[in-house]
């Protein structure tokens, strides 16, 4: 009997570590196909003083003229807005965001990764998690706090998290699968 025993902890040994060595690499066969720069502008990304781009001023939640062109998330850190567009232009939604006190600079991105569920740096649980961006040294993401509340960020600590309702992140979350593009302009 300890003959069976010792060759069946053999087997699961063995078993296990064939897994864990599968695992590793499709894990570097993922991480070797990431495109170059996802996650970065791909665009000379234009400076902190960059003019904004042009808004109706007679409907100020329309689509920016200078947004881009095709499907993308259109983020303004000035007006606090997101758009939804289609291709062809089309906005399938647009609402107000409450940001972090960390801006990405104006370019364009790349969805990098996405959570269903997290703490945020703040210590809030949100969910609907859409990550694009770094700046300063901190992600930048769209998510909505679980209890769908928008506090500002707390005094001294920098914060990335772009705040929706949940509503309007699960939107986001519907639409930005990894490699969408965002754009974010002034």
């Amino acid at each position: 009997m300890v003959t069976v025993a010792g060759s069946s902890a053999t087997v699961v040994a063995g078993l296990t570590a064939a897994a864990v060595a599968t695992v590793g690499f499709l894990a570097y066969q993922a991480s070797a196909h990431v495109p170059a720069g996802l996650g970065r502008p791909q665009a000379a990304a234009a400076s902190p003083t960059a003019t904004k781009a042009p808004r109706d001023k007679k409907h100020p939640a329309a689509l920016p003229g200078g947004s881009g062109t095709g499907e993308r998330v259109v983020y303004s850190v000035d007006d606090d807005r997101v758009w939804l567009v289609l291709a062809g232009d089309k906005v399938e939604r647009t609402f107000t965001v409450t940001p972090g006190n960390v801006d990405p600079l104006p370019g364009v991105y790349a969805v990098t990764s996405r959570s269903n569920a997290v703490i945020g740096t703040d210590g809030t649980p949100i969910e609907h998690v859409v990550r694009f961006a770094s700046a300063k040294g901190v992600t930048v993401g769209f998510s909505a706090a679980v209890d769908d509340s928008t506090p500002e960020p707390a005094l001294g600590r920098r914060t990335g998290g772009v705040r929706a309702s949940r509503e309007d992140a699960k939107a986001i979350w519907l639409f930005a699968t990894i490699g969408e593009r965002i754009v974010v302009i002034r």
